[in-house]
């Protein structure tokens, strides 16, 4: 890919994160007006798809690989990107398990969570999936200083997403009477975010060790899948929470 072509990409990071950001209000938008559950997965699934080819790019795994040498770098990378989807495919398993169990124990009812609060996380851990992407272009332009800031704006905005969800929704949620032991709404609530916030503990200790490593240098232009990995990963956790945000705080009526 030529420079001009990964300066493109930035431009286009910046295009898709706006898409998403005007798709997640249309889904709010939806919530409080028609509650149209075709509509509200529709959205969902458009979003998944703009994240999934241009954030983590996932067509790179039907590039035709001309390398044979087993022992060189560009064959190792098709593998490990192989090897990385087939993780995220076994690990979505999981999030789709707990997906269905929140229709087949609430149906189309949903806990009453605090809307605004929902929207704001969400829109943050958006925007740190688009400084992800902007650190990996960045990696992939050999610019080693843009990388760092906008991997370390990532940890952060993640960060902020975690605490927004562990220490101030869970909290407001158990302050309405939604607890753990409160029956299958507050076990499915918690269940699903708690899930979901140990997945992005996890993302976050990934950023730790790319920020340490591009900091000494380990990372170049040319090789870098270590990021490309974390980047793979992160937006992964974007992409599970474009369903699970709908599932507990768009779709269907209030529990009394």
């Amino acid at each position: 890919m030529t420079h001009e072509q990964h300066s493109g990409s930035l431009f286009q990071g910046i295009v898709v994160f706006i898409l998403l950001a005007f798709l997640t209000l249309v889904e709010f938008l939806i919530a409080i007006s028609n509650q149209s559950l075709l509509l509200l997965g529709g959205v969902a699934v458009v979003k998944v798809g703009l994240v999934a080819y241009y954030y983590m790019h996932i067509y790179k795994l039907l590039e035709e690989e001309h390398e044979h040498d087993h022992h060189s770098y560009a064959w190792k990378l098709a593998t490990n990107r192989l090897g990385m989807w087939l993780f995220l495919l076994s690990d979505s398993f999981v999030f789709a398990g707990l997906l269905m169990s929140r229709f087949y124990l609430l149906g189309w009812t949903r806990p009453g969570l605090n809307q605004y609060l929902g929207l704001t996380v969400t829109f943050v851990l958006l925007a740190s999936s688009f400084f992800m992407n902007r650190a990996e272009t960045q990696m992939a332009l050999g610019n080693k200083r843009g990388f760092l800031i906008s991997t370390a704006i990532t940890f952060v905005l993640g960060l902020g997403f975690l605490f927004g969800v562990v220490f101030v929704e869970w909290p407001s949620a158990a302050a309405e009477g939604l607890t753990a032991n409160s029956g299958a709404p507050g076990g499915v609530f918690y269940l699903m975010t708690g899930m979901h916030a140990f997945h992005v503990l996890t993302g976050l200790i990934f950023l730790i060790v790319i920020l340490r490593n591009g900091a000494k240098g380990l990372y170049s232009q040319e090789k870098h899948w270590a990021v490309e990995a974390a980047t793979i990963y992160w937006h992964f956790i974007d992409v599970v929470w474009i369903f699970f945000y709908p599932a507990l705080y768009l779709i269907g009526r209030l529990l009394s």
